[in-house]
């Protein structure tokens, strides 16, 4: 059996109509896809601190905390205490060890 062009072309098309086309098409119906929400944060770490810089630039609130986990195991790691970043809104957070610091990272929680 042979295929022709022409029969690849009508099976293309039916492929594309039958199937959806974003993520936004297999919601159920009257459901809209949630909003993206999340404080830009760029992390330096400069020897025993860690600095969070962090911008949001959504509509809704963002809970950003700086997490830092220390590289000695007797150095005790640090979370900062939460900060609320209205939209457009800028944030620094910092936190340290004694001595290097083996990780650091930002958590995030929409507020409702």
């Amino acid at each position: 059996m042979r295929t022709s062009w022409c029969s690849v072309a009508v099976l293309g098309t039916l492929t594309s109509l039958l199937l959806p086309a974003s993520s936004a098409a297999s919601l159920p119906h009257g459901e809209v896809p949630p909003r993206p929400y999340g404080a830009d944060c760029d992390v330096v770490v400069q020897g025993s601190r860690a600095t969070a810089y962090c911008r949001n630039s959504y509509l809704d609130t963002d809970r950003v905390q700086l997490h830092v986990e220390c590289a000695r195991w007797w150095d005790i790691d640090a979370d900062s205490d939460p900060v609320d970043v209205t939209p457009t809104a800028y944030a620094t957070l910092t936190e340290r060890c004694w001595m290097e610091i083996g990780n650091a990272w930002v958590s995030h929680v929409r507020v409702p």
